[in-house]
């Protein structure tokens, strides 16, 4: 008995084996598959979110070493810039401009604010870059885009742990250290920060791919804010309803509420907290849908 191998098919006595074409059988239909983008408004599946939590892990602890790793001083410089901050507008603003600082050591005052506030605007700067500094891994693996700026902006929860704790030890050392029940406000306060930093930072992040010019427009956009948020002044120099109105800046209702549950300057969270609360909230929503629409040209792009 005879054996042939013609291109890997072992040939029996001049029949090839069942199923395989030959010159009088017809040909095997050819299968076509067409890759598209998606198109209008996709959903946002959230889903994923906690089926690459480890990936955001991942995207986290990279962040937080990269960042202080090669620092002499380390974690100590999360401290340092609000810290100098709050020096400086004690100064300028406390002591020679005589701000008011609603019964409140004006020093406690300017630092209660730029607590949270340095953790909105670091993790609004770097989010609206990560992106593109991520672009060796958004053209190799898939996982949710939306990953890379949420990693950004919670890589300064240790920051932001370490300021708090020496906004503390200030309040202590003043004497105006007590257990109270609006402590309990605090959690929700930074919560609201976050989303607001986050929220920022999906829009930013996505337009940054496609229009480079943005990360140019990043820090300048911070500094205004900055000053657009009652950091050095509280927000009672405004009269109604213009302080209501002035609470669109979702920061207005976390550093007020930052300085009530504190200090029990101000006032209680109310109709401004509110207004906050729903800004933070429209900016989040319009962001991931703007960021989900925009992610299937980012490997493309970036």
């Amino acid at each position: 008995m005879a054996k042939d191998l013609i291109q890997g098919v072992s040939i029996v006595d001049g029949a090839p084996p069942e199923g395989v074409p030959t010159s009088d059988s017809p040909a095997l239909p050819l299968v076509k598959t067409v890759i598209e983008p998606s198109r209008g408004w996709v959903p946002l599946k959230l889903s994923e979110l906690w089926e690459y939590r480890e990936v955001l892990y991942f995207l986290i602890w990279r962040d937080v070493k990269v960042r202080y790793r090669p620092a002499l001083l380390g974690g100590v410089w999360a401290v340092v810039q609000p810290f100098m901050t709050m020096v400086v507008f004690t100064v300028f603003f406390g002591r020679l401009a005589k701000m008011p600082s609603d019964g409140a050591p004006y020093a406690l005052f300017a630092f209660a604010a730029l607590v949270p506030w340095t953790f909105f605007a670091n993790g609004l700067t770097q989010s609206a870059n990560s992106l593109v500094s991520s672009s060796h891994l958004i053209t190799k693996v898939y996982f949710p885009r939306v990953l890379v700026p949420m990693g950004r902006v919670l890589s300064g929860l240790p920051d932001l742990g370490l300021s708090f704790l020496v906004l503390l030890g200030m309040v202590w050392w003043y004497g105006l250290f007590e257990i109270r029940g609006r402590l309990l406000w605090l959690p929700a306060l930074a919560f609201l920060a976050f989303i607001t930093a986050f929220g920022v930072g999906l829009w930013l992040s996505a337009l940054n791919v496609r229009y480079r010019d943005i990360q140019h427009a990043v820090p300048f956009l911070a500094q205004i804010w900055l000053f657009a948020t009652p950091i050095a002044y509280p927000s009672s120099l405004l009269p109604e309803p213009w302080r209501t109105i002035y609470s669109v800046n979702p920061l207005v209702g976390v550093v007020e509420g930052f300085r009530w549950a504190l200090l029990g300057s101000g006032h209680a969270p109310g109709l401004s907290l509110a207004f906050s609360t729903l800004a933070a909230v429209v900016l989040l929503v319009t962001g991931a849908y703007v960021f989900r629409r925009s992610e299937r040209t980012f490997a493309d792009v970036v």
